[in-house]
């Protein structure tokens, strides 16, 4: 039996509505071919963290789809805060923006037909951060081929290679796959991961093998900002599996302490001084520049 659809309000092409009555043809390319891409803002307390950086990387995937960007960025602000101030009044405090363009409704045909009226749908909901069990004892994950395309750079709403990515974790009762091509690190599932040894900070290069978390650059600022090392460059397999610390990042999981990894303990197996300053750091941040 399927779950029960909410009836929060959502944005479609123009329009407000309950999201479960929400409707879109059969013919739209995103339900076709995944033919469209997306963004995942989190708002603390009715704040977006970050509004700036997430539309920049929207502006890059529909580039790179050939879409013209259907709303100007006051625009994406104004539904945005329309669908946060209805979660609020419904007591949700800390939430997600799940906002997603496909290039429209055409007859099926695989060419990128241009000048469609993209399809436009945002929606709103509550965001899980990680329980406090979790930032105190770390969690567990396994590792996996990287079996995806090699445009992983674009947010695109063709995630079937991320399901079965995020399902090996989850049938191994871990967190996240922490992913490698070719015997190096590219990023986890649904978050990038982060390799710290000897107090350095590292993470793989951002080319189009790793999608570039909005926590990228927060991170790099971070780490400049409270003294600490900091290095992008392909990270080989042995070295992650002698880092002293792992950490995952991601809108939802902020910085979270990977440790168990394949069954094994990371460094000591309890989160390390690296990452408790990191989030510290993040959390100052989420306090001082959201929207």
């Amino acid at each position: 039996m399927n779950p029960p659809l909410p009836d929060s309000l959502c944005f479609l092409n123009g329009e407000y509505s309950p999201l479960r009555d929400a409707r879109i043809s059969v013919l739209d390319r995103g339900f076709i071919f995944g033919d469209g891409v997306y963004e995942v803002l989190p708002a603390y307390g009715g704040r977006i963290f970050r509004f700036t950086e997430h539309m920049d990387r929207l502006d890059r995937s529909l580039r790179e789809l050939r879409i013209a960007n259907p709303h100007a960025r006051e625009q994406w602000l104004a539904i945005a805060r329309r669908l946060i101030a209805d979660r609020q009044a419904a007591g949700v405090t800390n939430q997600l923006i799940y906002l997603q363009v496909t290039r429209g409704v055409a007859p099926r045909d695989h060419v990128m037909i241009p000048d469609l009226t993209p399809t436009v749908f945002v929606m709103a909901g509550e965001m899980k951060l990680p329980t406090t069990e979790q930032r105190t004892r770390g969690v567990a994950c396994v590792t996996a081929d990287d079996f995806r395309w090699q445009k992983a750079h674009i947010k695109s709403t063709s995630l079937l290679g991320a399901v079965f990515a995020r399902q090996i974790s989850a049938d191994a009762g871990a967190l996240e796959t922490v992913m490698f091509r070719d015997g190096f690190l590219s990023e986890a599932a649904a978050s990038n991961v982060w390799v710290v040894k000897n107090g350095t900070v590292m993470g793989p290069p951002k080319d189009h093998l790793v999608l570039e978390g909005i926590r990228y650059g927060l991170i790099e600022s971070i780490c400049r900002d409270n003294g600490i090392p900091f290095e992008l460059r392909r990270i080989s397999r042995d070295e992650v599996l002698a880092a002293d610390e792992l950490l995952l990042s991601s809108a939802t999981k902020e910085v979270l302490p990977i440790t168990t990894l394949d069954g094994r303990p990371v460094g000591n197996g309890q989160p390390g001084p690296v990452g408790a300053r990191l989030l510290a750091a993040y959390q100052r941040a989420v306090a001082e520049q959201s929207t």
